[in-house]
């Protein structure tokens, strides 16, 4: 690796230019120990890298300390943390780089926004003990957990800076005579006995972060640190203006004797069962095909195309701006989350001609790969119908592009309050019933588009189901508050079919339906058109505290059960293979993919094959007999009916959901705007096309869409704001 080096002469010239092979970018962030910067990784993956002060640089104690903060992160990093994913304790300048995590800290939000709706605070206090539980099963107390520490991601709360905590089995302890942590934010054992403390000073923090949360002061208020102090000690705390119902267990968090402080096993257990299951938790240079030697570039029309000034020309194009799109259509597979209780998984079935994942064929020989820039460079999400790509973004509702030649048929401008602007994560459209449907990113209209104009046909206020909107084929489910699921006719708007799927013990059971198929941070991403008449299964924890997972297939159509089976252990739905049988994955005590299980109704036989290692899985998706598995460490997995098949090393950590095609492909999308294609029978690369960065360079995707694949075709999105469009055939020529 390359030494740090000097980089200036100014205030910051201690600021080494390197972190090993990381070209550091900027500052994230500094404190007393050393300074957070922003890096990339070889593949585009956004990292934060902290570097040691060089005046700590040479003090053993400090090198000691700061080699087990490392030890520490490596061994919790998972879904609450931001991972490890490099570094040098023992440099001349010791570094550390995990996954940099977009989002604010929980500090920063409460001093730019005020204190957090009750509601935003349970599902905090869900997500954090949530974390806890995984950072204390790795044997680790974090000892500085306080707002800063915790940043406010899109998949729930991260805690980060291991700063100044230990495992349980480390020898090296706190001196005698010295406190270590933010009093604010401090057990009483902490001040009294630091060399005692345990997990449970953690849980005093937490509960002591969620009164900052919930009012923005701690329960212990003072100028002073030393006053602080006495009060966490020896006084009760000051709870006003926390949530009621957050009181008792606030209470007990912040008892004095660390013995009568819940667990977070039994904080997450006191919480609204909703919170508890899922209110925490958790896509280039031009491209050419062998066969044409040049590729086509479309201007994007504005509605008044007459007016509209030419995309391409000079100073046309409004500075590149990367947005997030985490919904992308591109997996025939809807699942739900029932989180009364359990949740829920509804994943479509399907063989290999669902629409979203078409067996490739050959492109016609006159077809040329094309791209088309998208209004202000924002980054759009599609969804293929027909003979077309239905595409939205920021600032357009839905526009048609045809996949022929890239040409715009129609768009349509967002408004206020519809799809475009900047209310949230602008959904990929849903081609169902023959329409094109466009959920605003509030998630309160339902728009149906005419496919070939763009005309509405029907909106449909949808706001009593927030985030339960979802597509099976040509039915649209909605889940109410109370568990009710209605099924309305994708064309007509009329409703098909009302009842609840409800659980015994469970009177009134939440559903939070959610597509199937991640989007690369484990999140569910949108699933589009399927063919009407398949069934969608449901996966749900039995509960009561049973490791067993039951099952169930329904008609989308008619809202009948088809079977129903419970399993060993707390299963997750991938997908459904081309002869019916559906696939699962079975985690570890590490929430790590240990196992996968395949189901098949008609024979009414389930299998089980264990992987050679277990993998912190960021996607899933079935085809034919197999299940791929792309980690976070860029492996792509493949596992048979019988046995692991293969494992390839794909060298990108930050990718799209995978896109299963035909037989033997699987694409998937990185960061940096990449489209990639394995030969899912080799386990190989087939082809890369080049990156497609945003203006600078440093246009990267936190969470980049999945591509789709149709028609012989393969559409995808970039951070330089295109859509581009290139051919299955050959991928080892794509450029």
């Amino acid at each position: 690796m390359p030494p740090l080096r000097s980089a200036g002469t100014g205030p910051e010239a201690e600021d080494p230019g390197y972190a090993g092979e990381y070209l550091l970018e900027g500052r994230l962030g500094s404190g007393g120990m050393g300074v957070v910067h922003l890096a990339r990784s070889a593949s585009g993956l956004r990292l934060a890298v902290k570097v040691v002060h060089a005046e700590y640089a040479e003090d053993p104690e400090f090198r000691a300390r700061f080699r087990q903060e490392v030890a520490a992160a490596r061994r919790v990093s998972g879904a609450f943390t931001a991972p490890v994913v490099d570094a040098d304790p023992d440099g001349e300048r010791p570094w550390m780089a995990t996954l940099y995590i977009p989002g604010p800290t929980l500090s920063e939000r409460v001093k730019r926004n005020g204190p957090l709706a009750p509601e935003e605070v349970r599902r905090l206090a869900a997500g954090l003990a949530e974390a806890l539980r995984d950072i204390h099963r790795a044997g680790v107390v974090h000892r500085d957990l306080k707002p800063s520490n915790v940043l406010l991601a899109e998949d729930g709360p991260k805690v980060i800076d291991f700063g100044i905590s230990r495992p349980y089995d480390s020898e090296l302890r706190t001196e005698t005579g010295k406190l270590i942590g933010t009093p604010p934010f401090m057990a009483p054992e902490q001040f009294q006995r630091p060399r005692e403390v345990g997990p449970a000073a953690d849980v005093f923090a937490l509960a002591s972060l969620l009164v900052h949360a919930a009012t923005g002061r701690g329960p212990f208020e003072s100028e002073s640190p030393y006053i602080v102090a006495y009060q966490v000690v020896h006084t009760d705390p000051d709870l006003t203006g926390v949530p009621a119902d957050l009181v008792p267990l606030i209470q007990d968090c912040l008892a004095k004797d660390p013995e009568r402080r819940p667990t977070p096993d039994a904080i997450m257990a006191r919480l609204p069962r909703e919170l508890r299951q899922g209110g925490a938790r958790r896509v280039e240079a031009a491209v050419l095909d062998s066969s044409v030697p040049t590729h086509v570039r479309v201007p994007w029309p504005r509605d008044d195309a007459e007016e509209s000034p030419d995309p391409l020309a000079p100073g046309s194009v409004p500075p590149r701006r990367r947005r997030r799109m985490p919904w992308l259509i591109s997996a025939a597979v809807v699942t739900a989350a029932l989180v009364a209780g359990g949740t829920w998984v509804l994943s479509r079935g399907g063989g290999a001609e669902q629409p979203l994942q078409t067996r490739p064929t050959a492109a016609s020989a006159d077809w040329r790969p094309w791209e088309v820039p998208v209004p202000d460079g924002a980054t759009g999400a599609c969804a293929y119908g027909g003979e077309a790509l239905y595409c939205s973004a920021r600032g357009v509702q839905a526009a048609r592009i045809e996949a022929s030649g890239g040409k715009v048929a129609w768009q349509k401008t967002a408004h206020a309050g519809g799809s475009g602007g900047d209310a949230g994560p602008v959904p990929a459209p849903v081609v169902s019933g023959g329409l094109v449907h466009v959920l605003s990113p509030d998630g309160r209209k339902l728009s149906a588009l005419e496919p070939s104009t763009g005309e509405p046909r029907w909106t449909r206020d949808v706001s009593a189901y927030p985030g339960r909107v979802y597509h099976a084929g040509d039915t649209v489910l909605l889940v109410a508050g109370d568990g009710t699921v209605t099924a309305v006719d994708g064309g007509t708007n009329k409703e098909r079919w009302r009842h609840g799927l409800g659980l015994p013990g469970h009177s009134k059971p939440v559903f939070s339906f959610y597509s199937y198929g991640h989007d690369g941070h484990g999140r569910g991403t949108a699933a589009g058109e399927g063919r009407s008449g398949q069934p969608v299964y449901a996966v749900a924890p039995a509960g009561q505290g049973q490791h067993r997972t039951r099952i169930l297939a329904l008609d989308p159509e008619r809202g009948t059960t088809l079977w129903e089976r419970t399993a060993d252990g707390d299963l997750t739905a991938v997908g459904a293979g081309t002869d019916g049988a559906l696939f699962l994955t079975a985690p570890d005590r590490d929430n790590r993919v240990s196992a996968v299980v395949r189901y098949d109704p008609g024979a009414r036989r389930e299998t089980r094959v264990p992987l050679g290692a277990p993998l912190n899985v960021a996607s899933a998706v079935a085809r034919g007999d197999a299940v791929y598995l792309l980690s976070t460490d860029g492996g792509l997995t493949a596992v048979g009916e019988k046995r692991q098949l293969w494992r390839l090393d794909t060298s990108v950590a930050n990718a799209s959901a995978l896109v299963a095609a035909g037989d033997d492909r699987v694409y998937f999308s990185a960061a940096d705007g990449r489209l990639l294609a394995v030969d899912t029978a080799k386990g190989a690369l087939l082809g890369q096309t080049s990156p497609r960065p945003a203006r600078g360079g440093r246009g990267y995707l936190d969470l980049p869409p999945a591509p789709v694949a149709a028609d012989g075709k393969v559409f995808g999105t970039a951070p330089d704001g295109t859509v581009f469009a290139v051919s299955a055939r050959d991928p080892g020529r794509w450029r």
